[in-house]
């Protein structure tokens, strides 16, 4: 496994394990029920931490999405733009075009 590859699997497990603190602190301050519970707006609030620990789960997940998905298809793209400058190379040294 190359180094990329290892450090973007320990990246998607500490992203998909980033939740399990803010919903123990939801436990914790509205109980087993009220953590099941929906949300209303006469619930209890999360500890300041649980809250900013959210928002870092969002941002990981939103970029973790950016970089797994844009990253392979700007390298194809890549790829096809290299291709295509090789192919106009030859062409035009062999005087073809």
């Amino acid at each position: 496994m190359s180094r990329e590859l290892f450090w973007l699997t320990l990246t998607a497990i500490m992203t998909g394990l980033m939740w399990t603190p803010y919903i123990v602190d939801r436990v914790l301050v509205r109980g087993l029920m009220g953590a099941m519970d929906n949300p209303s707006p006469n619930a209890k609030p999360h500890s300041s931490w649980a809250w900013r620990q959210m928002h870092a789960h969002d941002n990981a997940v939103e970029n973790l999405v950016i970089y797994t998905l844009g990253v392979p298809v700007l390298r194809t793209l890549t790829f096809v733009a290299a291709f295509a400058a090789e192919v106009v190379l030859v062409l035009a040294i062999f005087r073809v075009v």
